[in-house]
C-alpha cells in the first residue's frame, strides 16, 4: 500500500497520516522529519541539505529523494508507505515516480483532502494549543470550557504568530499554483481519489480507509488471483512432466530390468564356462596322472623282467660252472686211474 497524500495547510492530512499509520502499520514519510532526523545524525545527504539551508537555500529535489530512497530500503517500508508534504510540484511527481519505478514500488493512490478555503481559514486562524500540556483547540470548532485555557491541565491557550489570515492566505495561493496542480497528474494517472476533509476527525478517517480499500484490496486480491493462477499453472505443468515422466520411468525400469537378466544370464554362463574349464583341466590332469602311473607300472615290469632275466641268466651261467667243474673233476679223476 504505497499512498501519496494530498491536501492544503489546515486540511488535517498529517493527523489523519498518524491514524492511518496505526491502522494499516506502514510508516509516515515526511519531508521534513526525514531532514531533520538526516542533519542531526551527520549522514553525507544530512550534510548537504545542512549546507543549503544555513546558506539560506532551498533544499534540492535530488537530496530529499536520496533521503526517501534512503528510508524505503528500510524493512517497515517493504509493505507499503504514507508520503506526506512530498511532491509539491508536478517535476517533483515526476523524479518521485522515476526513483519509485527504479526500486520497484510505485505509486498506487494519490488520496487528496479536499477542505473549503474558508473552512482552512478558520482552522488555522482559530488555532490555539497549550503552553503546558500541548493540547490543541479552536476557537470556532473544539472551543475550551474557559476561554483561554486548557481543559485537560488549566494551562494557558497560545496563538502562533504566523496563524493570522494574511500569512494563512499566502500560503494557501501558492499551495494553489505549485500543489493544486498535481491533481491533474495523478488524475491522468488513474491514482487520484478525493475525501471530503469536513466533520470530525474519526469520521474523515473512516470516508479514507473506505476509500483505500476500495482502491487497494481489489489491486491486492486481482494480485492474488494471477499469483493463485500461476502457481495453478506451475502444478499443472508439474502433474503433467510427472506422467510423461512415467512411462519414461517405466521404460527405464524395465530396460534395468533386462539389463540385470543379461547381466544375471551372463554370469551364469560365465561360471559355466569356468566349470566346463575346471572339469576340462581335472579331466586332463588325471589323463596325465594315469599315464604317468602307466608308463610307471610298465617300467617297473620292465625293470622286473630284466632283474628275473639276470638272476636266470645267473642260475644258467652258475650251472655251466658247476657242469664245468664237475667235468674236469671227472678227467682228474681217470687220469689217476
Amino acid at each position: 500500500m504505497r499512498i501519496v497524500l494530498l491536501g492544503a495547510p489546515g486540511s488535517g492530512k498529517g493527523t489523519q497520516a498518524k491514524k492511518l499509520v496505526e491502522r494499516y502499520n506502514i510508516p509516515q514519510i515526511s519531508t521534513g522529519d526525514l531532514l531533520r532526523e538526516a542533519v542531526a545524525a551527520g549522514s553525507e545527504l544530512g550534510k548537504r541539505a545542512k549546507t543549503a539551508m544555513d546558506t539560506g537555500q532551498l533544499v534540492s529535489d535530488d537530496i530529499v529523494l536520496g533521503m526517501i530512497q534512503e528510508r524505503l530500503a528500510k524493512p517497515d517500508a517493504k509493505s507499503g508507505f504514507i508520503l506526506d508534504g512530498f511532491p509539491r510540484n508536478i517535476p517533483q511527481s515526476q523524479s518521485l515516480d522515476a526513483m519509485l519505478a527504479r526500486v520497484g514500488q510505485p505509486i498506487q493512490l494519490s488520496l487528496l483532502v479536499d477542505v473549503d478555503n474558508s473552512v482552512l481559514l478558520k482552522r488555522i486562524t482559530g488555532r490555539r494549543s497549550c503552553g503546558s500540556c500541548g493540547a490543541i483547540y479552536n476557537i470556532y470548532f473544539s472551543t475550551p470550557k474557559v476561554p483561554g485555557k486548557c481543559d485537560k491541565c488549566g494551562g494557558t491557550l497560545q496563538h502562533r504568530s504566523d496563524d493570522n489570515e494574511d500569512t494563512v492566505t499566502n500560503r494557501l495561493a501558492v499551495y494553489e499554483e505549485q500543489t493544486a496542480p498535481l491533481m491533474s497528474y495523478y488524475k491522468a494517472q488513474g491514482k487520484l481519489r478525493t475525501v471530503a476533509g469536513v466533520g470530525s476527525i474519526s469520521e474523515i478517517f473512516d470516508k479514507m480507509c473506505e476509500v483505500i480499500e476500495a482502491q487497494i484490496r481489489p489491486l491486492a486480491t486481482a494480485m492474488k488471483k494471477i499469483s493463485e493462477a500461476t502457481a495453478s499453472a506451475k502444478k499443472a505443468a508439474k502433474a503433467g512432466n510427472a506422467k510423461k515422466a512415467k512411462p519414461k520411468k517405466a521404460a527405464a525400469k524395465k530396460k534395468a530390468a533386462k539389463k540385470k537378466v543379461k547381466k544375471t544370464a551372463a554370469k551364469k554362463t560365465a561360471k559355466k564356462k569356468v566349470k566346463k574349464k575346471l572339469v576340462k583341466k581335472t579331466a586332463a590332469k588325471k589323463k596325465v596322472a594315469k599315464k604317468k602311473t602307466a608308463k610307471k607300472k610298465t617300467a617297473k615290469k620292465k625293470t622286473a623282467k630284466k632283474k628275473v632275466k639276470k638272476k636266470a641268466k645267473k642260475k644258467a651261467a652258475k650251472k655251466k660252472v658247476k657242469k664245468k667243474a664237475k667235468k674236469k673233476a671227472k678227467k682228474k679223476a681217470k687220469r689217476r686211474r
